[in-house]
């Protein structure tokens, strides 16, 4: 029997809020607590559709905070391998071109896979995936803030397209899709990556697993 039939499953979170809601902070900082080496971290905007049939002034108009926007099977085929001991291969988006580069990035399993993005608890077959379920919670005002200092700042948008983007769609997709998501979620923590309270209790839970895992007492 070879080593990775001899470990457990790995055990995958979903953390999941609004747009600007501190989710990658949270997991960044699950990250820093725990042993690097036996985390991994995947994000949801890894996994939007390739476009290359459509021209860039019809993907300017594809509405990204949809579902459709993502290629969810994609995304649960390849945990499913990570969950089978087996590496995949990670699509990269251009935030530019608004579409997949023709690069990808080679992850290997690891014991704890964090999944994080604005969707992943809306599909339930993703969900059913998962060991724990988290949803960050942050106020309305808080998060267009974070999102145009990101979006101008790192993705090289104009205030002007952040915000009609925001009122035209991320706004109305968050109260549709995203937000009544939350009934799913084991742990909701408010204030993202300021609360250090939710982030220590989670990293003391994920810790617990492992030790589990590893048969520690």
């Amino acid at each position: 029997m070879t080593e990775k039939n001899n470990k457990r499953r790995p055990v995958i979170i979903g953390v999941t809020g609004g747009s600007g809601s501190g989710k990658t902070t949270v997991s960044r900082a699950i990250f820093e607590q725990l042993q690097q080496n036996s985390l991994l971290i995947l994000q949801e905007d890894s996994y939007y559709k390739n476009q290359d049939a459509m021209s860039l002034v019809e993907r300017r108009k594809v509405n990204y905070d949809h579902p459709d926007a993502f290629d969810t099977d994609l995304l649960i085929k390849q945990l499913q391998d990570l969950l089978n001991w087996k590496s995949i291969k990670v699509p990269v988006y251009d935030y530019k071109t608004l579409n997949r580069s023709k690069k990808f990035i080679l992850e290997n399993p690891k014991e704890v896979i964090i999944i994080e993005g604005i969707l992943v608890l809306s599909d339930p077959r993703l969900r059913d995936l998962m060991d724990i379920k988290v949803f960050v919670d942050t106020d309305d005002d808080i998060r267009i803030i974070r999102r145009i200092i990101r979006d101008t700042k790192e993705r090289g948008r104009s205030l002007e397209s952040v915000v009609a983007q925001y009122l035209q769609t991320v706004k109305p997709m968050y109260h549709q899709f995203i937000e009544p998501t939350k009934r799913y979620a084991d742990l909701i923590i408010p204030e993202g990556g300021e609360n250090q309270v939710a982030i220590d209790l989670l990293s003391t839970k994920v810790k617990d697993v492992l030790r589990h895992n590893h048969n520690l007492p």
